[in-house]
């Protein structure tokens, strides 16, 4: 549950063996490279990237395929880079294809009532021109008061078709509506396009089908398409001098002994160093698996800095706690849990997968916990003289127990990141502000609590925590050196400043109502479906069977859903905006090994 510590490492060799160091160093693994020069490394590895990016999308492509070819797994005409060349040309033409023919569809579906004709050369008509319209039948009185020349052409339930003969646009004040645009193609000429893309459309997918045979190939040979392309951003990276060459890298302090002993094996000058003052290594977080979850929710959001802290593990809890409290019913989470155990197998064919399956195991573990506590179940309450109605602990309705429980957790949650924040801070004076503000939160919770049970020990209490989490955020919010009298000023302006926060912090403990507001909102949405099935079954004997049952499915499926957004969004919401605001100082970038994706084969 920690940021693993890392050692910067240096190593130095010949460069007629720089090709070789590097792809040794890949089989090994484990090491974050660190580019020593700015002209091209960026650009290359944005190239290399964009080369795996267009082979996962050609792959992608052809899977989507609904009709697929027997698949070769000789690799002797096998060409990766003209097969994903020649799949992306075709996804390309093809999207350029549906475009234009859309395009005539809606070209054709317009000028269809006109029918097939072509303008006449202008030397027929000296000077004058056809102008079209398309006017409904309430307002043709206005268009028999028109002074013009035309001719109704097409006529149906609801238009006219009327061609206008004239040598110059008729006022559009005297016309009942705009005019259309008829076009110079005749209709069997688009209809004659129209034909040809549907034919090109049909051979490129036949390219398409074809190509599917290629499928096992490309995926076969995509890890070492990815392999070579960070093997060539290795190259990028290195620092060239004469005869030798220079690769720095970062790696777990752990493995200092295995990257002492390749650079024995390859006769290497390598140096081991602390990161310095002033440099931000990448974060490597440690977890164990079975917590490892937090660390994909994190992963993106918001990297923490190296020398920050893990908040993987207090998100991990956290959210679960916050789904469970947003969801607010045993019956949702049980059908979830059974989606969950048809997902089971699938989810364990990855390390991501794992992780995420572990934290949706308790995830809703906790959500029928909560559900069984409060007594919902699809949003029915269970007799209280049941089995499920004894234990139930908590009422959702009682609106002031519920406000007071989810004030509690806000206050806890904020507590917590400003306890991890004063321990980060822990060598320096301003460490004692976090606990100002920790001091602050509990004071007011203290008070409010007190001012509704007429305690007035309590509120003695909380005010005291009042006045003394002001006072250390006065006195050591500030990180200015003190040397003189008049720095005690600076610092005491400082305070003042870090005071305007008060807003901030109780807006932020207040943000965590949304649990109660969410999850009464989805036990009422619950129930509200619950009785219109129920009126219907009693209002129409026979029918009314079925329609309860389609309002059922309909609305606890609807209601479902946005309990599952809600959850999720604001479940992370509090711990990525509130959380965090109080806990995460700095922002990181993630730990990237330079290692080989596919199988090695000697």
């Amino acid at each position: 549950m920690a940021i693993v510590r890392l050692q910067k490492l240096t190593f130095c060799g010949l460069i007629s063996e720089k090709s070789f160091i590097l792809e040794e160093l890949q089989k090994l693994g484990g090491a974050h490279l660190i580019a020593l020069k700015d002209d091209g490394s960026a650009s290359a590895e944005i190239a290399y990237s964009k080369l795996v990016e267009n082979v996962c999308k050609a792959l992608k492509y052809l899977k989507r395929c609904a009709h697929k070819r027997l698949q070769v797994h000789d690799a002797e005409n096998f060409d990766l880079d003209s097969v994903v060349k020649a799949v992306l040309d075709i996804q390309a033409d093809r999207r350029k294809l549906f475009d234009k023919r859309d395009a005539l569809l809606k070209r054709i579906q317009e000028i269809e009532p006109w029918g097939d004709f072509r303008l006449p050369e202008e030397e027929i008509m000296r000077g004058l021109k056809l102008w079209f319209y398309i006017v409904p039948e309430q307002l043709m009185k206005r268009m028999w008061a028109a002074d013009l020349i035309w001719q109704v052409v097409h006529k149906d339930n609801l238009y006219s078709y009327i061609v206008v003969i004239a040598d110059q646009e008729p006022p559009a004040s005297i016309m009942p509506v705009a005019r259309t645009h008829a076009g110079k193609v005749p209709l069997s000429r688009l209809k004659s396009q129209l034909n040809h893309i549907e034919l090109t459309l049909q051979d490129l997918q036949a390219e398409r089908e074809s190509l599917t045979r290629w499928i096992d190939l490309i995926e076969a040979n995509l890890a070492e398409v990815a392999d070579k392309c960070n093997l060539l951003v290795a190259h990028s990276l290195t620092l060239d001098r004469d005869d030798i060459f220079i690769i720095q890298a970062w790696a777990p302090e752990t493995e200092l002994a295995t990257f002492g002993q390749f650079a024995i094996q390859h006769q290497l000058a390598l140096v081991a160093a602390d990161p310095e003052a002033g440099e931000m290594p990448p974060t490597l977080l440690k977890n164990p698996e079975s917590l490892a979850g937090g660390q994909e929710i994190i992963s993106f959001y918001q990297t923490p800095g190296y020398f920050d802290w893990d908040p993987s593990v207090a998100v991990f809890f956290s959210f679960a706690l916050f789904f469970a409290m947003i969801l607010s019913d045993a019956g949702y989470a049980a059908l979830f849990m059974l989606l969950l155990a048809g997902k089971w197998r699938a989810l364990g064919q990855s390390e991501a997968g794992l992780r995420l399956r572990m934290l949706a195991v308790v995830t809703l573990g906790a959500s029928l916990v909560w559900g069984i506590i409060i007594g919902s179940y699809f949003g029915y309450s269970p007799p209280t003289n049941s089995v499920w109605g004894t234990l139930k602990l908590l009422d959702l309705n009682d609106f002031d127990a519920m406000m007071r429980l989810s004030i509690f957790v806000g206050v806890v949650h904020i507590a917590l990141a400003n306890i991890v924040m004063a321990y980060q801070r822990r060598s320096k004076r301003t460490a004692l502000a976090p606990l100002g503000w920790l001091a602050v939160v509990i004071g007011g919770f203290l008070v409010w609590q007190a001012s509704s049970q007429q305690n007035d020990t309590v509120q003695q209490i909380g005010y005291g925590a009042l006045a003394a989490g002001g006072l250390c955020l006065l006195m050591f919010s500030s990180e200015r050196a003190i040397v003189k009298p008049l720095d005690w000023f600076w610092v005491f302006l400082d305070g003042l400043k870090s005071l305007t926060g008060l807003t901030e912090i109780f807006g932020n403990v207040l943000s965590y109502l949304r649990l109660f507001a969410l999850g009464l909102a989805g036990a009422s949405l619950a129930l509200t479906f619950n009785r219109f099935a129920e009126q219907a079954y009693h209002a129409m004997p026979g029918v009314g069977l079925l329609l309860s049952i389609l309002i059922l499915l309909f609305g606890h499926v609807l209601n479902l859903a946005l309990c599952l957004m809600s959850g999720v969004l604001h479940g992370l919401r509090l711990n990525f905006i509130e959380f965090y605001k109080w806990s995460v100082s700095d922002e990181g970038y993630p730990f990237k090994p330079f290692s080989k994706k596919g199988v090695y084969r000697d």
